[in-house]
């Protein structure tokens, strides 16, 4: 089955690119699976403050996940596989896609103004052409009208 990479994380654009996976995943017949990625923390002296940001951090993501999830079935009726992976965040991306041949893309989406993010600057950038799938670049500022149509 064709399936839809979206990396989750709490920016908008993460939101425009779950929403443009989603709907394309349900005209086409395919799959999303949404990813978070929990980023490595700065070490902290005492053990137990460590285990603690490293605990939220992963609650936060597992939160993340759900209500992406939630987005999927609710926007196309797609029921998307979930997954939360720690570690440096192009690593884990290029880890996940590696692992299943069914992704067919990575859909990320730009910043409506300003710089891109990492993820975007990474593999439109210095890795762009190396990963083994398209990557699908949805424009920050497009209206969502115009995002429904081009789904």
């Amino acid at each position: 089955m064709r399936t839809y990479l979206v990396v989750i994380d709490d920016s908008p654009e993460a939101t425009l690119a779950l929403r443009f996976a989603a709907r394309r995943a349900a005209r086409t017949g395919g799959g999303v699976m949404v990813l978070a990625i929990v980023a490595p923390q700065d070490f902290v002296a005492f053990g137990g403050v460590q285990a603690t940001i490293e605990a939220e951090a992963r609650e936060h993501a597992e939160e993340l996940v759900a209500a992406a999830a939630d987005a999927v079935v609710q926007e196309a009726n797609v029921t998307p596989q979930i997954m939360v992976k720690s570690g440096k965040p192009a690593e884990v991306v290029r880890e996940v896609i590696g692992a299943n041949e069914e992704i067919a893309a990575l859909v990320l989406a730009t910043a409506s103004s300003g710089a891109p993010g990492p993820l975007v600057a990474h593999f439109t950038g210095q890795d762009a052409g190396t990963l083994p799938c398209p990557v699908m670049l949805v424009p920050g500022g497009i209206d969502i009208s115009r995002l429904d149509a081009l789904s």
